[in-house]
């Protein structure tokens, strides 16, 4: 993070504008919004935005004149919007030493600030920014945010400021009064303020606040977050993992998947690699009812689908067997995520007509799998955890009679940058991954649909293999 966001009281404040054409003219108009007190300076200022200026009030100063280091004099705020590069710099390096916070209009640079694209809500304010890299994207993101974002969300912080007060002194827990936001602002309350009727929600919410108890015990919400990629993940995913209060996940979690979390909610690593548990299942499992019945809502947070070979089951199992409330939110498996990537189709008419989900090793430890069932020509195989057991489920799959020559696919973790993808035979895998090793998570792909690959690979990452 190159900048951190901040935002800035400029109310009264002197704000120094370098510059007097179309580009300064549109800072002066956001800083004048802001409150500021403005200063331009420029040799030629638009008549624009000396119109601006005298509506501004009696403090804003037009100075028609060249840039000098005095007029910095008192100013909280400085930005150099010229065409001039050298007098840019200079105004940059001027602010530098006096420690006044400066932007450089289209040069981060030379910036300590930057300002960023914004949706206004008043007083909800949104600001997007790319670090001065590509302004055009940060507006292009601005555009996709304002479409949804209602403009009546200003009306709504604004009834909620009014009783922010009544609701502290109504529910003395934290905990109690974000459930209680959470639920008005999910609610009745919240449809009158779109619909316009401001005086009525604040009656509605004036009721809710006197008949209010405190919240009910907790909530868990078992989320799959898919096999890496953050944009894979489902909305309800997204939403429900917004209101955790704490939030345990795994190594299989991307990180940028767990930076979507709230800022202020717990975040608890319970690792779980193959024979290198963090926290033991059961731990976790106890944690999730510790949890909840302080009242918290929990996000268990597991990489692909919590349902397959996600121990899933077992954390819900104990949920029901406490009387924990819990949600099931579905993720992309790493099957079919992993196999998309890779450009390999799980089925298809002319290769596979039935698709085996297979864990490479059992509760056991062993690879005792019904390898019978699995040699039919007409199927693709998946085997999830597998990369350890691989010698054993090649020659098995020989043993048992499916063909050397039936192509096989490793993805070392797929849907993310460092994809990487291995082909080779059931006879020679073993071999080919001497000279070209991979790094678990991974997952294997045996079937004729492999083949397909070369002709329907799409998400191409250096370092893909086909051997």
């Amino acid at each position: 993070m190159d900048f951190l966001p901040l935002f800035t009281r400029l109310e009264g404040q002197v704000c120094l504008i370098v510059g007097g054409g179309e580009v300064a003219l549109r800072k002066a108009r956001l800083l004048h919004k802001a409150g500021a007190t403005l200063r331009v300076v420029a040799p030629d200022i638009l008549p624009e935005l000396q119109a601006l200026l005298a509506d501004s009030g009696a403090a804003a100063e037009s100075l028609q004149d060249v840039y000098t280091p005095e007029t910095l004099d008192k100013v909280f705020l400085c930005i150099a919007a010229t065409d001039d590069r050298s007098l840019n710099q200079r105004v940059s390096e001027d602010c530098g030493q006096l420690q006044i916070p400066v932007n450089v209009v289209d040069c981060p640079e030379l910036c300590s600030v930057i300002l960023p694209a914004i949706i206004d809500r008043s007083p909800i304010v949104v600001a997007v920014s790319s670090g001065g890299k590509s302004p055009v994207l940060a507006r292009m993101i601005r555009s996709k945010l304002e479409s949804s974002i209602p403009a009546a969300y200003g009306r709504l912080a604004d009834l909620v400021g009014q009783f922010r007060d009544a609701v502290k002194q109504r529910f003395g827990d934290i905990e109690e009064r974000r459930a209680f936001w959470e639920q008005t602002l999910d609610g009745p309350v919240a449809e009158m303020v779109y619909a316009g009727k401001s005086d009525t929600a604040a009656d509605m919410l004036r009721e809710l606040i006197g008949k209010a108890e405190p919240a009910p015990g907790g909530e868990v919400y078992l989320i799959g977050a898919g096999p890496g990629d953050p944009d894979l993940m489902t909305f309800k995913a997204l939403r429900l993992l917004q209101k955790a209060d704490v939030v345990l996940y795994d190594r299989l979690v991307a990180t940028e998947i767990v930076e979507l979390c709230r800022k202020d909610a717990e975040r608890v690593f319970v690792g779980k690699a193959r024979s290198n548990h963090a926290v033991p299942q059961q731990d976790i499992n106890q944690l999730l009812v510790q949890y909840a019945s302080q009242g918290r809502k929990v996000a268990r947070l597991k990489g692909g689908d919590p349902f397959i070979f996600g121990r899933g089951g077992e954390e819900i199992q104990e949920l029901a067997e406490h009387r924990i409330p819990f949600q099931v939110v579905p993720g992309v498996t790493a099957a079919a995520g992993c196999a998309s990537y890779a450009g390999i189709p799980l089925t298809h008419r002319d290769h596979a007509q039935s698709v085996r989900f297979v864990t490479g090793h059992l509760k056991d430890n062993s690879i005792n799998l019904p390898w019978a069932e699995l040699v039919h020509n007409q199927q693709t195989v998946v085997f999830y955890m597998g990369l350890i057991g691989l010698p054993v489920i090649c020659e098995q799959l020989i043993a048992h009679g499916r063909c050397p020559d039936t192509p096989i696919a490793i993805i070392q973790q797929g849907t993310t940058a460092n994809q990487k993808v291995v082909t080779a035979t059931l006879a020679t895998m073993v071999k080919t991954l001497e000279q070209h090793p991979v790094q678990a998570p991974t997952l294997i792909i045996v079937g004729e649909v492999v083949s397909l690959r070369e002709k329907l690979a799409w998400y191409e990452q250096q370092g893909d293999l086909d051997t």
